[in-house]
């Protein structure tokens, strides 16, 4: 059984990051503090990743300023990190075309029952909408972020 904090507590050697970035045409998550990125991870996306997400079931990754709002270290993938979309915004476009904006959206690890080989998820976008890291990636960045982290996610 893995136990994990649930935040990166201080005094654990560490950085905190104040700021993630990430940049989906170069499937790449970025921490930053003080505006520096001291580290990077390489990325999954939504199986339909380019564009920004407008509806529940599009397969599409946001994109767009959000924070971290929620840990759930018993999710279905290993580890997961909420991402706060929809907001508002997101919800009134969504609504204006008559959809729901969908949800649920989070940084996570692998899925901890596989339905696929290894290989497709190092090397494949394989997510409902999500973003997804290695184990051993989810691990460093649970440990780096705290609540409320602002996330930036760019086309």
């Amino acid at each position: 059984m893995l136990l994990l904090p649930a935040a990166a507590p201080g005094g654990t050697g560490f950085p905190l990051a104040d700021f993630v970035l990430v940049e989906k045409a170069q499937r790449k998550l970025h921490l930053l503090k003080d505006g520096e990125v001291f580290r990077t991870f390489d990325i999954a996306l939504g199986i339909a990743p380019l564009g920004d997400k407008e509806r529940e079931g599009d397969f599409r990754t946001p994109e767009g300023t959000y924070v971290l709002d929620l840990r759930n270290p018993n999710s279905e993938f290993f580890l997961s990190i909420r991402i706060s979309y929809p907001d508002p915004r997101d919800v009134r476009e969504a609504r204006a075309r008559g959809d729901d904006p969908g949800g649920a959206i989070m940084i996570h690890g692998q899925p901890n029952e596989p339905t696929r080989s290894e290989a497709y998820y190092k090397t494949q976008d394989w997510t409902n909408g999500c973003i997804a890291v290695s184990n051993s990636d989810m691990i460093d960045i649970w440990l780096m972020t705290g609540d409320r982290t602002p996330i930036e996610i760019r086309p």
